[in-house]
């Protein structure tokens, strides 16, 4: 007879097994008409970010400062009140990068203000558009708003040490009579802005948005910006660790890595983790 423990371990395993068990459901299978030009847009993200850890991994308030140093590379996150800026925040600067991206392939003028739809934003961002959403969309920009970074990385051929927010501002623009948000302005960070203007960006998949992990959105951003189109990308674990940005021990991210390799679910890559030389290889499917 089974004991409860091996019950246990073949329920986890047989989860790891189906990857649709980790993967966030499609929320917007039947596209709204209105929407449908912006669902053709490429996604893009700014690959510096995607190189650099700048954002928590974590949904629980993050108010550690984090320092990191790569190749002369420098950065420092300092956080706001509310905590650092989430991985999942970031979605609010993929999709304004992808609209100006947008408007850049078909010549249309753009500046650092960046007008936004808030439903649009959810629906393409695969989250719901109930009332609470709109509170999390809230609260998501001002963690962008009062997360601090201060780095020298170079955007558009031009290197400076200094410190900004990861948006300058943003304000509600339009509200339902409702009192429900309808629409807002933001304006991105001149360095961020800068890297837009030099098309210093990568196309993500559109199944990057049904990610919920924090550690897979970011091993899947670290294998696009890697490994890119070559077959296979490798590097140590301990590399891979200090580059994700993950607060946990070394032995709980290998954990977790091996968990995702099992998985099988990043989109575009599959993710190997070799025991005999603690490597993590990313090879394109």
């Amino acid at each position: 007879m089974e004991t409860l423990t091996e019950l246990f371990e073949q329920a986890r395993a047989a989860q790891a097994q189906d990857p649709s068990r980790k993967l966030a459901p499609d929320r917007h299978p039947n596209r709204d008409f209105f929407i449908a030009d912006i669902l053709d847009w490429a996604l893009k993200d700014d690959r510096h970010s995607m190189e650099h850890p700048m954002f928590s991994l974590s949904k629980k308030p993050d108010h550690r400062v984090r320092h990191y140093e790569r190749n002369g590379v420098h950065i420092i996150v300092k956080p706001g009140a509310d905590g650092m800026a989430t991985i999942w925040d970031k979605d609010v600067l993929i999709y304004a990068i992808s609209q100006l991206v947008e408007a850049l392939n078909q010549d249309r003028p753009i500046s650092r203000t960046v007008r936004l739809t808030a439903y649009d934003l959810l629906v393409v961002t695969n989250r719901g558009t109930g009332g609470r959403p709109y509170d999390l969309l809230t609260a998501a920009l001002e963690r962008l708003k009062g997360t601090v970074i201060q780095t020298d990385i170079r955007t558009d051929g031009e290197r400076e040490r200094r410190g900004f927010g990861l948006i300058e501002e943003w304000r509600i623009v339009e509200k339902s009579p409702a009192g429900r948000m309808i629409a807002i302005e933001l304006t991105l960070s001149e360095w961020l802005y800068r890297a837009v203007l030099a098309r210093e960006v990568l196309t993500l998949s559109r199944e990057y948005f049904r990610l919920d992990g924090g550690l897979e959105r970011r091993l899947y951003e670290l294998a696009r910006k890697h490994c890119g189109q070559q077959a296979t990308w490798h590097i140590s674990l301990e590399m891979l660790h200090k580059k994700s940005g993950s607060n946990g021990s070394l032995r709980e991210f290998r954990r977790k890595v091996k968990g995702i390799a099992e998985t099988d679910l990043l989109p575009d890559y599959h993710l190997r983790h070799e025991p005999d030389t603690d490597q993590v290889a990313f090879e394109r499917r």
